[in-house]
């Protein structure tokens, strides 16, 4: 069976977002996007609009001095406009060490990533992590 649309978007967004490549990244979400990130430290909150959005990602990846790697698990999606990617994430931070699961609920309109919701699975420890 073929994946979903809203399945090979997402999965073009990790690939895309892994490869560092934000100009792709540009092209799969809108530009009202948002991007919900949990927590309390720095990087959390809400990101919105596409320039902040992107912004963001560069700042995780200047953040780890390049060693944020994040490796899709699986995509769900319901066939009406969300998606759910389980994924690892590692990173090295002033020696610290990040290893853990997440997961990214997204709201997908027409053919562009709208929203992204993100979990994390200890968020004292991704608090620890990004402060």
């Amino acid at each position: 069976m073929a994946d979903h649309p809203h399945a090979l978007l997402v999965r073009e967004g990790y690939d895309a977002f892994v490869r560092g490549d934000m100009d792709t990244l540009r092209g799969l979400m809108s530009s009202d996007v948002t991007h919900h990130v949990p927590g309390s430290h720095p990087l959390s909150g809400d990101f919105k609009g596409l320039d902040a959005t992107i912004d963001m990602y560069g700042q995780l990846f200047a953040q780890t001095n390049g060693t944020l790697h994040v490796e899709l698990r699986d995509v769900l999606v319901d066939g009406r406009g969300h998606a759910v990617a389980l994924h690892r994430i590692t990173a090295e931070r002033e020696g610290k060490h990040l290893d853990e699961t997440g997961a990214i609920v997204f709201r997908v309109l027409g053919d562009r990533i709208t929203d992204l919701d993100e979990c994390v699975e200890d968020i004292d420890r991704s608090n620890a992590f990004w402060s």
